[in-house]
């Protein structure tokens, strides 16, 4: 594979997509087609890909969506009651974060990436809002194999704002966005196809 990371660039002007209480910016084709096919079989062949599990009404539910959860030593992250430990930073991960860092102008010590197989995967309404995440920290999203619909659900007055996050496309959330809205991946019956999201985050030690 060329190295897509240095040949392509992200928009400086990037329009954001949200009418109010923060910022969300769209990069569409951060990487090529063939690049992303690429990244996706590194990233499947070099992490470890476990199961979701998360607490639910006092039980511990397992997904059919499974996740990785890569960061600097002790930056552990706790999501719905589940603790999790990192595995290490691979080469092509942190040429992703190099790029996005660049364009966020931030600096990001974590990675959580989620592999959805197909359309019957999604993601509900939530918020990243972790007690361990720099709430002054913007969040880096990488969307890379099938094109799935993200939308954004405002706390208040429940506006809501939809795009179609596209292979091999960025999107930057800035703060306050996570204290003022949602965000969900919808399911669909279209999508046939795998689809794994790469977020950077920045872990506060002081927190974790």
């Amino acid at each position: 594979m060329q190295n897509p990371l240095f040949e392509t660039s992200l928009s400086d002007h990037a329009a954001n997509i949200l009418p109010k209480d923060g910022g969300a910016h769209y990069h569409p084709k951060v990487f090529t087609e063939q690049d992303c096919m690429a990244l996706m079989r590194q990233l499947q062949a070099s992490l470890k890909w476990e199961p979701e599990q998360l607490m639910m009404f006092g039980r511990l539910v397992t997904t059919r969506r499974k996740v990785a959860w890569v960061a600097d030593p002790l930056c552990s992250y706790t999501y719905s009651g589940v603790k999790k430990i990192p595995q290490a930073w691979t080469s092509e991960l942190v040429l992703i974060k190099e790029k996005l860092e660049k364009a966020s102008q931030a600096e990001f010590n974590s990675c959580l990436l989620n592999l959805y197989h197909d359309g019957n995967d999604g993601m509900g309404w939530h918020s990243d809002d972790e007690k361990e995440l720099d709430p002054l920290s913007p969040i880096a999203s990488l969307s890379l194999g099938a094109q799935r619909k993200f939308a954004f659900r405002h706390k208040k007055d429940k506006e809501t704002i939809s795009l179609y996050l596209e292979n091999g496309s960025a999107l930057i959330m800035h703060p306050p966005i996570q204290e003022h809205w949602q965000h969900a991946l919808l399911k669909t019956k279209t999508a046939s196809d795998i689809r794994i999201n790469l977020t950077f985050r920045k872990i506060n030690l002081h927190a974790t």
